[in-house]
């Protein structure tokens, strides 16, 4: 049975959990070790049945499973191909105080230092329960926690707080910006480039569409809102992935390219989403319908993940900065599933070992100081749902 941080994260690392694959192995492998433990756990399977959430409740010593904090970690990676690996990223390898693989930051370091310390929280006689929540997909659009907290919902389940293991160096972060993705698909009519006029050009409908969403960029960049706190003040729009045209002398019938906006906490994410449309109805296709009846273009959301703003007033914010003594403001341009957390009515913080600036990056790694940085953090966390003295 793994016992320490380190044989969990060596055993965490070695499922090659990217996105693309099941994640089925390693969540069977953590409902075991707990079940080992006499703790069972309800599995939340993706409509495929490929992948599956894993929730466990570790019960206060009355026997009660409302309440309590979660501890929140996505078990899916980034993929590793084309990276300059010095070594097998599946490997745990360890080296100058620091062990490497692929989700050692991000963030398999945090959900191997609570799986560790299963047996020491079973110890303790807590007032409240402590739960774990472990996802799939967070790195393709935050997939699998809806399906999760959905279901809690629906059975009615109450939890007082929520700490979302990203890699922060073990500081705490109290918001980040909401993510939007979209795929949109313009149809024109395809023709010869020597009759021009009988076609309608995809590619250049496309690239007027993507002209329209840098310019609502540049407004955001230019008149705000902002919010200084963050490292990027302002909400992004980018288009970040393009196809179309199958020849040079073929006038393109259809086109593709896929965009995202991360909008600040407060933003409607809605509201952006309409400028985009709004543009493609009232200007767009009437050009393109001048051209060709038919023409259409088509907009599919791929992800969407909500902003998160903690409140310092919430019990989890305050118990966070009281034990990591971190006082500072910190919110950050990515997402992450806290805002989902809070979004149903949980209150979330972020704070884990590791650091972001290596995360996804060839050589992937998390120092052993902030494994035993997260085990003493996690272990005061129980504590405080203890009875005081």
């Amino acid at each position: 049975m793994n016992t320490t941080a380190h044989d969990w994260l060596r055993t965490l690392v070695a499922f090659d959990t990217t996105s693309r694959n099941s994640n089925l192995h390693l969540i069977e492998t953590v409902r075991d070790a707990l079940n080992q433990h006499g703790l069972p756990s309800t599995l939340y399977y993706s409509s495929d049945r490929t992948k599956a959430n894993l929730f466990a409740t570790l019960p206060a010593q009355n026997g009660g499973t409302q309440g309590g904090i979660v501890l929140s970690g996505h078990t899916d990676v980034v993929p590793v191909d084309g990276q300059d690996w010095h070594s097998d990223p599946f490997t745990l390898t360890e080296k100058d105080g620091a062990w490497y693989g692929r989700g050692t930051a991000d963030m398999k370091g945090f959900i191997a230092t609570a799986l560790s310390l299963v047996p020491e929280f079973l110890a303790m006689p807590r007032q409240k329960p402590l739960h774990l929540a472990l996802s799939y997909d967070e790195e393709v659009g935050c997939l699998g926690a809806p399906v999760m907290l959905k279901a809690l919902q629906e059975q009615g389940q109450h939890i007082d707080g929520c700490v979302v293991g990203e890699p922060t160096g073990m500081q705490v972060v109290v918001a980040h910006k909401g993510i939007n993705a979209y795929q949109c698909h313009v149809h024109g009519h395809a023709a010869h480039s020597s009759l021009t006029p009988q076609g309608c050009n995809a590619i250049e409908y496309a690239a007027q569409l993507i002209c329209r969403i840098r310019e609502i960029a540049e407004q955001f960049k230019q008149q705000g809102p902002y919010d200084r706190a963050f490292d990027v003040p302002y909400t992004t729009m980018t288009t970040n992935m393009i196809a179309g045209g199958i020849a040079l002398n073929t006038i393109p019938d259809t086109c593709q390219f896929s965009y995202e906006f991360r909008n600040l906490p407060g933003m409607r994410a809605q509201t952006i989403a309409e400028q985009v449309e709004h543009y493609v109805q009232e200007v767009l296709l009437p050009r393109m319908r001048s051209e060709y009846q038919d023409a259409r273009i088509e907009i599919t959301s791929l992800a969407s993940a909500p902003a998160l703003e903690a409140s310092e007033q919430d019990a989890i914010t305050a118990l966070a900065r009281a034990l990591t003594k971190d006082t500072t403001t910190r919110k950050v341009a990515y997402a992450t599933e806290a805002g989902l957390f809070q979004q149903a009515g949980i209150p979330s913080i972020i704070c884990g070992p590791g650091h972001i600036q290596v995360a996804h990056k060839a050589n992937e790694y998390v120092e052993m100081a902030q494994i035993q940085a997260c085990a003493v953090f996690l272990r005061q966390l129980s504590h405080s749902l203890c009875p005081t003295a």
